[in-house]
């Protein structure tokens, strides 16, 4: 079961935070191109860290807990859905403060 540990760490997280979608109407998920194009630089930048880092010796996975499963490179499948559960979450979390606190980002028009 240790192989399935960073999964359940990413489950756990996207548990705590989906929740946000339907129960305050933040509708990140509704507004899917944004998103995307907010995740697309972030996972960009961070894949490419982590490859340097791994061909560089400074960054390893314990195939333990892991599924075993790596993009070329060495990158796991589950560190490029950390790249995308971790922002995801965060959006969430950030539109829900915005939905409760009625605070504007700035992209609405006045």
């Amino acid at each position: 079961m240790r192989h399935l540990a960073y999964l359940a760490v990413l489950g756990g997280c996207l548990g705590c935070a989906l929740w946000l979608e339907p129960v305050l109407r933040v509708n990140v998920l509704r507004r899917w191109r944004r998103l995307l194009l907010t995740l697309l630089p972030v996972v960009t930048v961070f894949v490419l860290w982590d490859l340097a880092a791994i061909a560089a010796g400074h960054w390893t996975f314990d195939p333990e807990q892991t599924l075993g499963l790596r993009f070329p490179g060495g990158l796991p499948v589950e560190e490029l859905l950390f790249f995308v559960v971790v922002p995801v979450c965060t959006v969430l979390g950030f539109e829900a403060v915005r939905a409760v606190r009625g605070w504007s980002a700035g992209d609405e028009s006045s």
